[in-house]
This record gives C-alpha cells, sequence and structure tokens, in this order.
C-alpha cells in the first residue's frame, strides 16, 4: 500500500535523487528551474508517495510564481519511480496535490508538459501566457482551481520574488 504526505524537510535529498533518476542529466537547465532558483518548493502543497516500508515511491513540488503580477502555482517537478511507473501514482499525486492547492486558497496552477497526459486533470494550453525560454507555448498548460481564473490573464511567467504590478 502507498501512503501520500507532505514532503518534509527530511525528504529533501531523496526527493532529489528521485528526480534526478527519472529526468534527463542537466534538468536543472530547463527554463522552468530559472523561476525556482532560490525560491523554496511549497513544503504544504509538495507532496511525497511512499510504500509500507517507507520507500519513497513518488514526489510532486509546486512552486509560487506570478503572471502578470497574479499569484499561481508552478507544477513541477512530478515523478514515479520507475518500479511503481504504471500503477496510476503519478495520478494520484496531481489528484492529492491540486485538491490541497484549492483548499488552501490558490486559484490557478501551471506547468509546462504533455497535453494528452495532464488534460486528464483538467489542464489546456494557455494561449498568451509566456513561459521563459525556450519553451514551447503548445506545452505551457494551465488549470482553473476556481472557475474562471485563467480567463483574461496573459503575460510572462515571473519568479515569485518579483512582485506585483
Amino acid at each position: 500500500m502507498i501512503g501520500l504526505r507532505p514532503e518534509r524537510q527530511a525528504d529533501w535529498w531523496e526527493v532529489e535523487a528521485l528526480f534526478d533518476l527519472c529526468f534527463a542529466p542537466g534538468r536543472e537547465a530547463l527554463s522552468s528551474y530559472r523561476l525556482r532558483d532560490g525560491i523554496a518548493p511549497l513544503a504544504a502543497l509538495s507532496r511525497v508517495a511512499r510504500d509500507e516500508q517507507d520507500i519513497l515511491a513518488g514526489a510532486i513540488r509546486f512552486w509560487p510564481v506570478r503572471v502578470s503580477g497574479r499569484a499561481a502555482l508552478l507544477l513541477g517537478p512530478v515523478a514515479v519511480h520507475p518500479t511503481h511507473q504504471g500503477e496510476g501514482l503519478g495520478g494520484a499525486l496531481i489528484r492529492d496535490a491540486l485538491a490541497a492547492a484549492g483548499e488552501a486558497g490558490w486559484d490557478r496552477v501551471l506547468l509546462v508538459g504533455d497535453a494528452p497526459y495532464y488534460g486528464r486533470f483538467g489542464f489546456a494550453r494557455l494561449d498568451g501566457v509566456e513561459m521563459p525560454p525556450p519553451t514551447n507555448p503548445d506545452r505551457v498548460l494551465g488549470h482553473a482551481l476556481r472557475p474562471g481564473a485563467w480567463d483574461g490573464l496573459r503575460g510572462r511567467v515571473m519568479r515569485w520574488d518579483s512582485g506585483r504590478t
């Protein structure tokens, strides 16, 4: 049985090792990491999945960002250990984390990913929302945690500490 819980500080390096295992070398060179650099993930929303022996099976993190000065969550990375892939654990992490974000009062979530996969969780392409280059605009997806949260919102995704406009 797999259990989900908020990520703790003691999980940090184990989660980082999972991300290193699941993603290509140089993952931190991706444009989304420029938005995360020096900013802590939101521990109350980030989740880990552990099996009955307390072995890490998956993890998901959220980071605060701004789009045209408005608060948003940047989802990612999300990873499942290869020994647990295909069991629906990634979906469980995403659903649980999105529910926690909504309960915490966040309005909108974005990510860079594959629309066919993330579409099943309510994500759709965000026209006019620009991630730092080089990011394929077709992979910039958003999910409204509150109805209309993305309506009319356009502009660059900025670091959380960039201030409000």
